[in-house]
């Protein structure tokens, strides 16, 4: 009786897999719910939704009719519509931050790790959640930019800024990639440093720093490495034309500031069991 017993318990369990893939998405229900019920995810969010909605009814009302007919036919219309992100960026990376080390500045990762060993399948949870948070709320400001720029944009200033115009579609949704990648970039940081004000520094130090120091390289140099710095690499898979010729192109630098973030985000990985919380 007790050999059926133990035959019928066995033929019951559930799968390893099945019951790993079950525990993940546990994992990744109770860092959502913390993500929900943090004050600063709101705060953040708000900053960038009002800077980016903010900065193109301004680019759109204050600067596009002062242009020249020259600069009119020279600019990136969506690069000025998104002028916003320059301010966003910051509120998705802190956020990307935020996300990890919130947990390590008032000692909860201590409770977090007990509720769950498994530290990889933690961080990778923090990590998927971030992602899709960020990426739906990202994506949502610079639509929203867009159609406000659109909206406050006098007639007849420019052509061409449809949302059927040359790459003006790849460009809005990509304004949301890059801010999705920023904030994983971030959160690789806060991973790897354990510190607020260490990551954010650092994060901020990635983003700003490098086209300072490109001014003092020779032209030569500037050219070679100015287009994988960060910001630069990054930044252009929001820009609809006009390219430099230099540049990597939209999903070539793209790609390359994945990679940033992607390094980031595996420090963490290879560290996270090596240390105690």
């Amino acid at each position: 009786m007790t050999v059926a017993a133990t035959t019928a318990a066995a033929a019951t369990a559930p799968d390893p897999a099945v019951r790993r893939r079950g525990d993940f998405t546990n994992v990744a229900r109770a860092e959502l719910a913390k993500l929900r019920t943090v004050r600063s995810t709101y705060w953040t969010l708000l900053v960038a939704f009002a800077a980016n909605i903010g900065f193109a009814v301004l680019a759109a009302s204050l600067i596009a009719p002062r242009l020249g007919a020259r600069d009119r036919a020279n600019v990136d219309v969506v690069r000025l519509a998104l002028a916003g992100l320059h301010l966003s960026q910051i509120a998705f990376g802190v956020l990307g931050v935020l996300v990890i080390t919130s947990e390590y500045s008032t000692g909860m990762i201590r409770t977090t790790l007990a509720a769950t060993p498994r530290r990889r399948t933690l961080l990778a949870a923090k990590a998927l959640v971030l992602s899709g948070v960020t990426l739906v709320t990202a994506t949502a400001s610079t639509f929203a930019a867009y159609l406000a720029f659109q909206a406050a944009l006098p007639a007849g200033i420019f052509a061409g800024t449809s949302w059927s115009g040359p790459g003006v579609a790849r460009a809005v949704f990509g304004g949301g990639l890059y801010l999705t990648a920023l904030g994983l970039l971030g959160f690789g940081l806060g991973a790897v440093l354990r510190s607020s004000t260490g990551a954010i520094a650092t994060l901020f130090g990635l983003l700003f720093v490098p086209p300072l120091l490109l001014d003092l390289l020779p032209g030569s140099w500037k050219s070679a490495v100015g287009p994988y710095v960060p910001m630069e690499s990054g930044g252009q898979v929001y820009i609809a034309v006009h390219y430099d010729p230099g540049s990597l192109g939209p999903w070539g630098g793209f790609a390359v500031f994945c990679l940033y973030a992607a390094a980031a985000a595996l420090a963490g990985f290879a560290l996270i069991n090596h240390r105690d919380a």
